[in-house]
Formats: C-alpha cells, structure tokens, sequence
C-alpha cells in the first residue's frame, strides 16, 4: 500500500509524462490547443490582479485564438504589472501543484478553483469571446470534475494543468531572452515594456531573471509538496 506522499509522487510523475507526450507528439497539438489558451488566460489575469494589489483598475483582458492575449490596466504599478503575467502564470502552477500535492484535498481544490475562474471571467472577461469560452468552460469542467470524479483522478488532472501552466510560463519567457523584440503588432512584450518604463536593462537580461524566478517557484513547490514530505 503506498503511502501519501508516494501515491502523490507516482500521479505527479504521470502527469509529467503525460506533458511530455502532449508537447511531443504533433497528432496531440489539438488535444493541447485549450490548455495553451488557459496559460494566456492566466498570464492576463497575472497582469490585471497585480494592477488591482497596486492600486490600479483591471480593465479587462482579451485572449485571442492564435494564442496571444492582452490586459487592460489603469494606474498601479508597473514594476510589479508587467512581470506579473509570466510570473503569475508561473506562480499559479507552483501553487496549484503545492495545493494538490500537499494537502491531498484534490477534489475540494479543483471545485473552488473553478468557482473561482467562473466568477473571474464574469467580472473581467465579458470583452473577449475566447477568454469567456476558456473561462467558463475550465471553471464548468473543473467544477464537474470536483463533483464526480475521484480524488486520484481529479489531482491527476490538476498536477497536469499545474504543470503545464507552470513551464509554459518558463518556456515563454525563455523565448523572450533570445526574442526581446517579439510582441503583438505595435505592443511591446513584458520584458521590453519593463525595459523601456521601469529599469533600462536589456529587455532579455530582464527575462532571464524571470525565468530565473520561474523556475525557483515551481522548485519550491515541488520540494515542499513531495521531496520534503518523503524525507
């Protein structure tokens, strides 16, 4: 019989193969589409709750089909605004994953996060056709999984979304370190954004320390989630 902390090690290590399969076999691309659209979902709410803990107004987000997005601030402060779509979206799969893998209350966390992304999408995403399908459709499916799958299954799912949301965040402000121009037609990207309105480093030496930041987060999640509570 497996104890807590190991079953949890095996379910995780099953979703880290099963990311791994997803983002190496091209016949999966569609099966990966709708998560790549919940990583820029999270990336521009990122944005928007750092403007409202700042003192500014979340306008809104849009997430577009290609997979681009984009969030409508007002006020607040940019130091903290502008990293926080990669850095959240990074700092929401080390906290997800954390949730689930330590306190072993799968089920409980996936209905409340999908309350929670339902409610997000009402307030914030009524502008954006995507971000409203995304929203609603990850905060039913989550909520249904809660409600009647089993703890297993449902913390299989959630370290698959935790992990996935997680590296792609590393992986997408990787890109920014050798792509420091890249961005949406006349919109700066982040890095360059932050370059140009905060602190005049390189655009890419500041997406390296994202990344660096990144990754720190989701190390930690995992010692203390599993490494630690095997020791």
């Amino acid at each position: 019989m497996l104890t807590a902390p190991n079953r949890r090690l095996w379910i995780s290590g099953l979703a880290l193969v099963a990311v791994f399969v997803l983002w190496n076999v091209p016949q999966l691309d569609a099966v990966l589409y709708p998560f790549r659209l919940f990583v820029t979902y999270v990336h521009e709410a990122g944005h928007g709750l750092a403007a409202l803990l700042t003192g500014g107004r979340f306008l809104g987000f849009e997430v577009f089909h290609n997979g681009a997005g984009l969030a409508r601030t007002a006020g607040g402060s940019p130091l903290f605004i502008l990293p926080a779509g990669y850095l959240g979206a990074a700092l929401f799969g080390a906290v997800l994953f954390f949730l689930v893998n330590r306190y072993h209350r799968a089920r409980i966390i996936a209905m409340s996060l999908g309350v929670l992304l339902i409610l997000f999408t009402l307030l914030f995403g009524l502008g954006s056709l995507t971000a409203l399908v995304v929203g609603l459709a990850f905060g039913a499916l989550l909520i249904g999984l809660g409600w009647k799958a089993n703890e297993d299954i449902t913390a299989f799912v959630l370290s698959l979304l935790a992990i996935l949301t997680g590296l792609n965040a590393v992986f997408d402000i990787w890109y920014l370190v050798g792509n420091s121009g890249a961005g949406l037609g006349d919109i700066r990207n982040d890095a360059a954004a932050f370059s140009a309105t905060v602190f005049p480093l390189p655009g890419a030496v500041w997406a390296l320390i994202w990344a660096g930041i990144a990754v720190w987060m989701l190390w930690l999640s995992v010692y203390h989630s599993i490494i630690k509570q095997r020791d």
